[in-house]
């Protein structure tokens, strides 16, 4: 659906994207990370047909971006991070004048945007002037207006922000179904949220692609020591001391939590030590009120990644 190759884009001295390379398959959802300035926004406005590029190649289900830029927009959803709408306009006559230059007309026109007001949760502020709506609200709006036209690709960029958990989980849910009939490539800083939704995570920084893979895959590959964590009543040097004997165990350190001490024991990677941990404490007469091997996210690969593209 989606092919970026060689994507440069600078402005003046400044290189936004740095030679950016990566593909998108038809149906899935694709997560597209990174820090502040990392060149996401700039890369999906190139995407977008908003912004040209200064050098590469980049087609949308065949499309060239560059020479074929109102086919590509006839077939992608767009909704920036800092959602540009009429506000003195109320929301159906806001969807239905952009439904008209979409293309949309008659019949076709007033289905979709009943179907996009329903799909978005905007029954109830249908005729509000989009200027008195809630951040959650205009959200909202961007995002039906995205996809009035029944685009084949859908742009994200940061879709959930401003939204209260409630409104978030309703967008998270709209997101996960657009699979079935779209291409999504989705921007977020909040990344349990990618976590949940995407099929695939894109981490980009500095211009470029930094890591790329299943969440899953990603997090299995992360190069820190896994950690178990145990909360223990007991004399702190000897405890840590026991803990530090274990096979499988590379470092412990401990810090009190009121009459419980908790102790972060950093492990060989594949290594199961909790059951020896249990057995040691138990021999010893002591308590523990916690055993848990500490899980791993995808913050964790975005820290590690960024951080040592940052260092380096």
């Amino acid at each position: 659906m989606i092919s970026v190759e060689n994507l440069t884009k600078r402005f003046g001295r400044v290189t936004a994207v740095d030679n950016l390379s990566f593909e998108v398959k038809a149906g899935e959802i694709v997560g597209f990370l990174g820090p502040n300035g990392a060149g996401k926004t700039t890369t999906m406005r190139v995407l977008s047909c908003f912004l040209p590029a200064t050098g590469g190649k980049v087609t949308i289900g065949g499309y060239d971006v560059f020479r074929e830029s109102i086919e590509i927009r006839k077939r992608t959803g767009y909704l920036p991070e800092n959602v540009p709408l009429y506000m003195d306009m109320r929301v159906i006559e806001y969807l239905n004048f952009r439904a008209v230059l979409k293309g949309l007309a008659g019949r076709k026109k007033r289905q979709r945007v009943a179907e996009v007001i329903e799909t978005c949760g905007l029954a109830e502020v249908k005729r509000s002037v989009i200027g008195r709506l809630s951040k959650g609200f205009k959200q909202r709006v961007g995002l039906a207006d995205s996809l009035v036209h029944e685009p084949e690709l859908l742009i994200l960029d940061e879709p959930t922000i401003g939204l209260d958990p409630n409104q978030i989980r309703h967008i998270r849910d709209l997101i996960k179904g657009f699979g079935r009939n779209h291409t999504v490539l989705l921007s977020s800083h909040i990344l349990p949220e990618v976590e949940m939704i995407c099929d695939r995570v894109l981490i980009m920084n500095k211009g470029k692609i930094v890591a790329s893979g299943t969440p899953g895959t990603l997090v299995g590959v992360l190069r820190g020591n896994p950690r178990v964590i145990a909360e223990i009543s007991g004399a702190p040097d000897k405890v840590q001391a026991s803990l530090e004997k274990i096979p499988g165990v590379v470092k412990v350190s401990f810090e009190s939590v009121g009459e419980w001490n908790r102790y972060t024991c950093d492990c060989l990677k594949d290594a199961d030590v909790k059951p020896e941990i249990f057995r040691v404490i138990s021999s010893n007469g002591w308590l523990m009120r916690v055993l848990v091997a500490e899980k791993r996210n995808l913050e964790d690969v975005f820290v590690e990644v960024t951080m040592e593209e940052t260092e380096s």
